[in-house]
């Protein structure tokens, strides 16, 4: 369906810090340029409409103060909104918040993508570091490239088919991989990083 190892490589992975008064976080960010006008990009990442398409369905306000919620997954609030570069949220699972940022930057060639997702350091980063969010959010700039080329989207059944396939396992295990050389590059341990990466990569491709 796609080249894996284009996607892979066309992707920036970093792990971060930051100090909150909430506690101490790390920051996971992943970039992408997409051949678009900012303007496009923003639209595509905004509207609730395009969102169903590359990303998974939302319903509720996507604009300062507005409510938004994830179909299966995360909610939140809307905390900054600055048409067209810059998107704010809270991100609120259970009873677990965390944040994200999102940047647009125009480039040559395109615009570039840059979301950065922040969480207080506690046991689930230990267990399962970077890669945790980082491969879902390597998933869903895969989904927005193909969004953009194509201008289309996946159904929930041919998204669910290929997120079993061959393909899919071979997606995963890169981009932990990736994950795991960006955790190592902050500056855990490396058998930690490894450790923690494997067992990550395993939850996603069913190995666990």
């Amino acid at each position: 369906m796609f080249d894996v190892k284009q996607q892979i490589n066309a992707v920036s992975r970093q792990v971060g810090s930051r100090t909150l008064a909430a506690g101490e976080a790390r920051t996971v960010t992943v970039s992408q340029t997409y051949k678009t006008d900012i303007d496009d990009l923003w639209d595509a990442v905004t509207s609730a409409e395009r969102i169903g398409r590359w990303f998974m369905p939302v319903t509720g306000e996507l604009k300062l103060g507005g409510h938004y919620q994830l179909q299966g997954n995360a909610g939140g609030t809307v905390t900054a909104c600055e048409p067209p570069t810059a998107f704010d949220a809270t991100w609120e699972m259970g009873d677990q918040v965390s944040w994200i940022e999102l940047r647009l930057t125009p480039v040559d060639g395109g615009t570039r993508f840059e979301l950065h997702h922040i969480a207080i350091v506690g046991d689930h980063w230990d267990t399962y570091g970077p890669g945790a969010v980082g491969i879902g959010w390597d998933g869903a700039v895969l989904g927005l490239a193909m969004h953009l080329e194509t201008g289309e989207g996946m159904s929930p059944e041919a998204a669910a088919e290929w997120m079993a396939s061959d393909e899919a396992k071979e997606f995963y295990t890169a981009s932990g991989r990736r994950w795991t050389e960006a955790d190592i590059a902050f500056g855990t341990d490396p058998a930690k990083a490894k450790e923690v990466g494997d067992r990550t990569i395993a939850f996603y491709t069913g190995g666990a």
